[in-house]
């Protein structure tokens, strides 16, 4: 089924006052990545989290009485979980949402606090889906889903919708995609401005788009491991498929690595906090690749974060970012000889962060010992510097 702008346009009359008009921020940290000015649209700092409520609320709104009546179900990772929580809470709508075991405990407790029923099953969203299907068939609820509905895409079109008034002269919007149902709202957004590219990133651990567009249909991710839970969709939608490949719209991919390096850019620079998934366009434009034209406008799709994933990216993000050094030094198992290291290190301006000792193995001599020691440093440079300043003063370091 077709959407298009006047389908985004009567979404938006239906989440007025519902949905937060988030605002665009440039960020001269990101622009230099592109070459070019580079706008950040915050959906992080939407209503409960991320853009879906954009969705839910519009495909829940034009539900009739009776199918208010029966509730609705939801199979969701985190953000449609809240999304369709916070929806049925305004529309006075009883909601279940399944969710994998393994979802961020914040996500299913910020659903739970808007109301929402929610029953924890399966691994992934797919699983999920799966159970909530069941579910409708059992209960006559209706199932709203993450993506695969024309009203889905359309409220969630109203983001680009935003973003031609916001920055009217935009050459490039760059959309993390998992099902689509982002990518395809914002295509059907902008069918009237065919001067405007879009542009989808995906993880490179659950990439089912660029092997789907290329066969001409949808095909399953072969696997599902990323740290951004967001878009870890293991088949695109029907709906924001067929917009998408009739558009021809590249879908890139990107690593763990540019995914890390870019929330932590985004936190430093821009002083923003977003998910992994949030964060996969800002990973686009680090990982290189084909150049975008600019104006270019980056969704950061949500900001809904474990602390402790986000402790884990963060360090993940300073070790891809060359603030974090892993290394094994040989010294004599004598007493002073580990202080004079650690002396050394000092000199250097390097902070210890973790020291392990290892005494046996068979490559080691009976009188000298291997010390793991991971450093903090200012920087690629700054660890270069400190290996070489070991070196030296003639210690064998081995990185890694």
């Amino acid at each position: 089924m077709r959407v298009g702008p006047a389908d985004v346009a009567a979404a938006a009359a239906l989440l007025d006052g519902v949905a937060t008009r988030t605002p665009v921020e440039e960020s001269r940290a990101v622009s230099a990545l592109a070459g070019g000015p580079v706008l950040l649209k915050c959906e992080n700092l939407q209503r409960a989290g991320s853009f879906k409520i954009r969705g839910a609320y519009t495909r829940m709104a034009r539900l009739s009485a009776e199918e208010k009546a029966r509730g609705v179900v939801a199979a969701s990772a985190g953000n449609h979980a809240q999304g369709v929580a916070l929806a049925a809470r305004m529309l006075g709508v009883h909601a279940t949402v399944f969710m994998p075991q393994g979802a961020a405990l914040p996500k299913v407790a910020a659903t739970e606090e808007y109301g929402a029923e929610v029953v924890l099953e399966g691994s992934s969203v797919d699983d999920c889906l799966a159970s909530a299907r069941a579910h409708a068939e059992r209960t006559g609820a209706v199932l709203i889903h993450p993506f695969d509905h024309p009203d889905v895409v359309a409220g969630q079109g109203t983001v680009g919708r935003e973003i031609l008034e916001q920055v009217p002269d935009v050459r490039t919007v760059i959309v993390p995609v998992g099902g689509g149902g982002l990518a395809a709202g914002v295509v059907a957004a902008l069918a009237d401005r065919p001067d405007v590219d879009v542009v989808g990133v995906q993880a490179a651990g659950a990439a089912a788009y660029p092997t789907s567009l290329a066969a001409g249909h949808p095909i399953p991710a072969a696997r599902l491991r990323t740290m951004a839970d967001g878009i870890a969709v293991g088949r695109p939608g029907d709906v924001p498929f067929g917009i998408l490949h009739e558009r021809h719209v590249p879908v890139r991919t990107v690593s763990e690595e540019h995914l890390s390096r870019a929330l932590l850019l985004l936190a430093e620079r821009a002083k923003l906090l977003v998910e992994p998934s949030g964060a996969a366009g800002v990973a686009a434009l680090l990982a290189g690749g084909p150049p975008v034209r600019t104006p270019a406008v980056v969704i950061l799709s949500g900001g809904n974060i474990d602390p402790i994933v986000l402790l884990r990216v963060v360090r993940h993000g300073l070790a891809s970012a060359g603030r974090y050094l892993q290394m094994r030094v040989r010294i004599d198992d004598e007493p002073g000889a580990l202080a004079a290291l650690l002396g050394e290190l000092a000199a250097t301006g390097g902070n210890v962060m973790h020291v392990g000792h290892v005494r046996t193995g068979v490559d080691l001599a009976i009188d000298e010992v291997e010390i793991g020691v991971q450093v903090e440093t200012r920087g690629p440079r700054h660890c270069t510097a400190v290996l070489e300043h070991l070196r030296a003063a003639g210690y064998r370091v081995t990185e890694g």
